[in-house]
């Protein structure tokens, strides 16, 4: 029946409801589900659809009435011939088992979909793609614009082609985009939401901690990515969230690097950035440190500046303030460490108070993608708001990069570093790469 849910089904019932509460009442919410891709792979729904259901089953539609919040789920019939290879699916022919997991009110074949929007003058649905496996919003937008580019592709979105299907369907109907309403709902998280990614932050924590113990001079990078997976799905993840970045040397310069195919090399560091998909959530993590287990003097004053910004970050959110406002105060109590350091080249001084004019550092929203879909900053942070606190200095001179990352959770009296099982001050990660590491106890089989 799929891997199921870390989920109540009160927990979707509630969604739905509140969905349908921002809905006119004679208006409809439907949301088309993923496809099967062909390949040998595990299927995984998109995020908009899973949110709303929890329902992983290809071929699924979800169909919600405005303010009751009533909701039918679409389902293809049984098909024995897959069961017979891959075992039990969800399908509408069996439908206490959609009910059981779901809350919906009605289970019915997918055929019937069609019928049942007829006369509907009011349609919402999602008008951008949705966040499948290692997606999110703005890539997957930015994939699907390069794809419209190249003369020779074009081809339209699961959810595009739903659109036009709907539009074919009911001719004389309003079609509005869904997407404001729901990204509103996932921006601020629920008490059973954060349990889950209390579970992902650990998993997040971990991985990083096992790859700091394995680094050492002449391992490559995708060994420690390699580590990092490891932990996730001997823990029940699904892999990773999004392609691990674990750059060293010159590669940290670039902030997404993936490649992950270079040598760890004496006096280089290593930043690594890597999470689960753990039950449909993420989480966001970063950390750098020395190849050879001992920080430089230069790396010190500068990956030590960030960690201190990052502790007087995380020591001023709290409910009720604006993330430019935790910014700038933070950027107040750090200006005298910058001016009164006694930086070993001018270089470093200049983009340590060039950190204090960078608006960011309260990064990006996190959940079901690693950079969710609402935009947090443009309110008063408030308890169950999950964010990346990301700290970043750039000395352009020299092309060097630096940053470090948690994921918090605003809660009733601050926050809750969901990703502190990694340490951030430097002394503890050099005793840490002291350790005995996964890849030491299990070297790799196959010569360099």
């Amino acid at each position: 029946m799929g891997r199921g849910t870390a989920f109540a089904k009160q927990e979707y019932s509630d969604r739905r409801r509140r969905l349908a509460a921002e809905l006119e009442r004679d208006a409809v919410a439907v949301l088309a589900g993923r496809i099967h891709t062909g390949a040998f792979d595990i299927f995984r729904q998109n995020n908009e659809f899973f949110y709303l259901c929890g329902v992983d089953a290809p071929q699924s539609y979800l169909l919600i009435q405005g303010q009751t919040g009533e909701s039918t789920i679409y389902l293809p019939g049984r098909d024995a011939k897959m069961e017979r290879s891959e075992g039990l699916m969800m399908n509408a022919d069996e439908p206490d088992a959609a009910q059981l997991q779901t809350g919906v009110e009605q289970v019915r074949h997918y055929n019937q979909l069609a019928n049942d929007l007829s006369g509907c003058n009011l349609i919402y649905t999602p008008l951008a793609p949705g966040e499948g496996q290692q997606m999110c919003r703005d890539t997957v937008g930015h994939g699907r614009e390069a794809n419209r580019l190249d003369p020779w592709d074009g081809s339209p979105s699961r959810e595009e082609a739903f659109l036009v299907g709907l539009q074919d369907n009911s001719c004389d109907a309003e079609m509005r985009d869904l997407l404001p309403h729901l990204d509103r709902l996932r921006g601020c998280k629920s008490g059973a939401e954060v349990e889950v990614m209390r579970v992902a932050g650990k998993l997040a924590a971990a991985a990083v901690k096992a790859a700091i113990q394995s680094t050492a001079i002449g391992l490559y990078e995708y060994q420690l990515a390699a580590v990092a997976e490891y932990i996730f799905r001997v823990n029940g993840a699904q892999g990773g969230a999004y392609r691990p970045i674990v750059a060293s040397g010159s590669n940290i310069w670039n902030a997404h690097y993936y490649r992950n195919n270079e040598v760890l090399c004496d006096g280089n560091l290593v930043l690594m950035d890597y999470a689960p998909d753990y039950s449909y959530y993420t989480s966001d993590i970063g950390r750098m440190w020395p190849v050879n287990g001992l920080y430089s003097p230069w790396q010190r004053e500068l990956y030590g500046y960030i960690v201190e910004y990052h502790k007087v970050l995380l020591g001023l959110i709290r409910p009720g303030r604006m993330a430019l406002e935790v910014e700038e105060e933070a950027a107040a109590l750090m200006r005298p460490v910058a001016e009164d350091t006694d930086w070993s080249n001018p270089s470093f001084r200049r983009a340590a108070l060039n950190t204090l004019e960078f608006h960011g550092h309260l990064s990006h929203g996190v959940g079901m993608a690693v950079h969710d879909v609402w935009n947090y900053r443009e309110e008063a942070l408030r308890p169950g708001v999950v964010f990346a606190l990301d700290p970043q200095m750039w000395v352009q001179e020299e092309q060097l990069y630096f940053r470090v990352e948690d994921t918090v959770v605003v809660t009733e009296t601050g926050c809750e570093n969901l990703t502190s099982e990694v340490p951030l001050e430097l002394d503890e990660i050099e005793t840490l790469m002291g350790e005995v590491g996964l890849l030491q106890k299990l070297p790799p089989m196959m010569p360099k």
